[in-house]
């Protein structure tokens, strides 16, 4: 087990996946949809990361979904708890991963007035979809499409509904652990 908590805290592959896959699932069938906003991207990832909130997000919906699939190191590791930050649980890398996609020419940022739309190139498609057939990706892409299916709302509603569904999150220290 420390082997994998070192590997999934110390490499940025998972996490740089881990989007590539979520934002394919945004885009639609054509790939010309975006995720409007690092919030929006952020409060997704936070759901597609942490399976047991996606199940209490998808039971606050009312949605009767098959049991999550998920990894056992995605629920039980310590990569799986999640830290207070700023502005809520969010990881604080998102700017860097999407710059980092963005200098591989595999996601496409670019702004809608204050907003920053994030979708992916035909090369970002590419490597998502090859992404999708590895094995350590099939429980994220089924968990994507659900999130998609049950939870595409404007960032704003997500945002309500997270720290309403969640109301543990809001009352948190920056710093501090929130455990599952």
């Amino acid at each position: 087990m420390p082997e994998i908590v070192n590997y999934l805290e110390g490499d940025d592959a998972l996490h740089l996946g881990r989007l590539l896959v979520l934002i394919d699932t945004f885009g639609g069938r054509n790939g010309e949809k975006q995720i409007e906003g690092l919030t929006k991207l952020a409060k997704l990832d936070f759901l597609l990361r942490y399976p047991d909130y996606l199940e209490r997000a998808l039971f606050a919906r009312d949605v009767l979904a098959p049991a999550i699939s998920a990894h056992d190191f995605e629920r039980h590791s310590i990569e799986a708890r999640m830290v207070r930050f700023k502005y809520g649980p969010w990881d604080h890398r998102y700017r860097r991963f999407l710059n980092t996609l963005a200098g591989r020419g595999l996601v496409a940022v670019g702004a809608s007035g204050r907003t920053i739309m994030i979708g992916l190139t035909e090369r970002g498609r590419r490597a998502a979809s090859s992404l999708r057939e590895e094995p350590e990706y099939a429980a994220i892409g089924q968990r994507a499409i659900l999130l998609k299916r049950h939870l595409d709302l404007s960032a704003s509603t997500l945002m309500e509904f997270v720290y309403k569904t969640f109301p543990e999150l809001a009352s948190l220290r920056m710093g501090e652990t929130i455990e599952q």
